[in-house]
């Protein structure tokens, strides 16, 4: 099994499906699916999709909701060099139903919970697409609700060149985008991930593996199907969630008893809020983090309360897996290198470049991160990204904040993160967001939206600001505060930045003032 990365990936899961077909490959509501069951419907959909006559780079639209009938779903378009266009379940069905219809897509494939709403099954029989119901029903694992429409034939948007999906991004900062990923750079980054893993090799042949994975991040957003194609590769067994509890989390470690476990940061200050038994938890080596920034203290808490390290990584969703943190380097480096994003992948190269004139800095100065790699893009051109960085002599990386979410107040700039973490550590804060305001005179003004730790007195806007001077400068501070239960969070956990900012203009509307 040779060739490029994309051939590489493909021949080895359908090696994968075809090893065992008998044995238990997904477990979701404590029922398991076999890999035969996986290739029935992957096979049955590849089918209907040749039989309406869509070849390679067409555009393959899919409702990846965390269960195993999406699984199926999904590994079809990427095993026949087609694209996958990933639909987030998430959204409201009247978003939903926007998305669909404005994405003109020749194929619309769905576990059977979605094709229940309605709002949505109208959106995809109006568009004339080929719609494929996939169901945990044995008897009838796949059944096609519409043929492809041949007078909607020339209104379609079918083909992708050399693109393996078509991501949907979570929105964090503004309204989701859809990001073009070129399958030999997709296809790197699945196989790449081996290097993060003990005793596995992207070379690899291919074989079913005992150890089963908990997977809890959305399918919908990049991290997601890059831990579940990931998982696939390797021959592990999963463990689908669909929505996290810790309740259900904490069962799931238990009885599968992984090594590895990996959430965004904010599930990980929920497990630990939970209090959690450690012997419940007892099977974990290290637990993995993504997709937000770590708060270093929650990592040393976490530490300190379960003995097992948080390795972190950095990414995005045009970029994939720029960095991250091996147990080795965990070992070996973390009071020294406390707070990096971890050192550089293989294959990947980086540099500082200065905010106000693109002079490449020296280790250790603060700049815009520029990346360059094969999986990145072309090898010999250095992609700019919007984060701020440090970079030190040993690869290892720190990621400072955002460059486009800098606050420009009065001419000064401020950096949101920075905010937000100086207000965590009031001892009545659990957790802060800082956005930008619109202000007449200054242009822009910070504002703080925080939730409490449970049981904590509410510290009023004075009290916050006299303590805040202790750790920031005077333009620093925010104007308005706003206490709410919980922040608002993207689907993949993310603080919902843009929530957050329109959180202060229902406000400022409310109060009779112009945003």
């Amino acid at each position: 099994m040779t060739g490029s990365p994309a051939n590489q990936m493909r021949d080895n899961l359908n090696a994968i499906l075809d090893i065992a077909p008998e044995q238990e490959a997904v477990e979701f509501c404590r029922q398991w699916w076999t890999w035969g069951e996986l290739k029935t419907r992957k096979e049955a959909i590849e089918t209907a999709m040749s039989q309406a006559g869509l070849g390679n780079d067409a555009r393959i639209g899919v409702i990846l909701r965390n269960r195993p009938e999406p699984t199926s779903a999904a590994l079809a378009p990427v095993t026949t060099e087609k694209c996958l266009v990933t639909l987030n379940p998430t959204l409201p069905d009247a978003a939903l139903h926007i998305d669909i219809s404005k994405l003109k897509l020749p194929v619309i494939l769905a576990s059977s919970v979605d094709w229940a709403r309605d709002e949505v099954r109208g959106a995809a029989l109006e568009s004339g697409a080929l719609c494929i119901e996939i169901s945990d029903d044995k008897n009838t694992p796949v059944r096609i609700l519409q043929p492809i429409s041949k007078e909607n034939e020339e209104d379609f948007h079918s083909s992708a060149m050399g693109i393996a999906v078509e991501m949907l991004t979570s929105g964090t900062t503004g309204p989701p985008k859809r990001i073009p990923l070129k399958r030999t750079r997709f296809a790197r980054s699945i196989l790449g991930a081996a290097k993060f893993e003990a005793g596995r090799s992207k070379d690899d042949a291919p074989r079913l593996r005992p150890s089963t994975q908990l997977l809890l991040t959305p399918f919908a957003h990049i991290g997601g199907l890059l831990a579940l194609l990931n998982a696939l590769l390797a021959g592990r067994k999963i463990c689908v969630l669909e929505k996290f509890e810790v309740s259900k989390f904490q069962d799931a470690v238990k009885r599968h008893r992984p090594k590895v476990v990996q959430t965004p940061p904010a599930v990980l200050a929920m497990v630990l809020a939970a209090r959690v038994p450690k012997e419940d938890l007892s099977s974990l080596v290290a637990y993995r983090t993504g997709a937000a920034p770590l708060d270093p203290e929650l990592a040393d808490e976490f530490w300190k309360t379960y003995g097992i390290p948080v390795l972190q990584n950095y990414g995005a969703t045009e970029l994939g897996g720029v960095a991250g943190w091996t147990l080795d380097d965990f070992k070996a480096f973390w009071p020294e290198k406390r707070g990096a994003v971890g050192r550089l992948n293989p294959g990947v190269e980086a540099r500082i470049a200065a905010t106000e004139n693109a002079e490449i800095l020296a280790a250790g100065e603060e700049g815009i991160l520029e990346l360059k790699g094969a999986q990145i893009g072309d090898p010999d051109s250095w992609v700019a990204t919007t984060d701020l960085a440090v970079l030190d002599t040993d690869g290892f990386l720190w990621i400072k904040g955002r460059a486009d979410a800098t606050i420009i107040r009065g001419g000064f700039k401020i950096q949101p993160q920075s905010v937000a973490e100086a207000n965590e550590r009031h001892p009545s804060l659990r957790e802060a967001a800082v956005v930008g305001l619109a202000d007449r005179r200054l242009g822009q003004v910070p504002g703080a939206a925080y939730a409490l730790k449970p049981g904590a007195i509410p510290p009023s806007p004075a009290d916050l600001r006299e303590f805040l001077r202790q750790n920031l400068l005077p333009y620093q501070i925010p104007t308005e505060f706003v206490e709410v239960e919980a922040l608002p969070r993207t689907s993949s956990m993310k603080v919902g930045l843009q929530a957050v900012r329109e959180l202060f203009e229902g406000r400022r509307t409310g109060e009779g003032e112009t945003p």
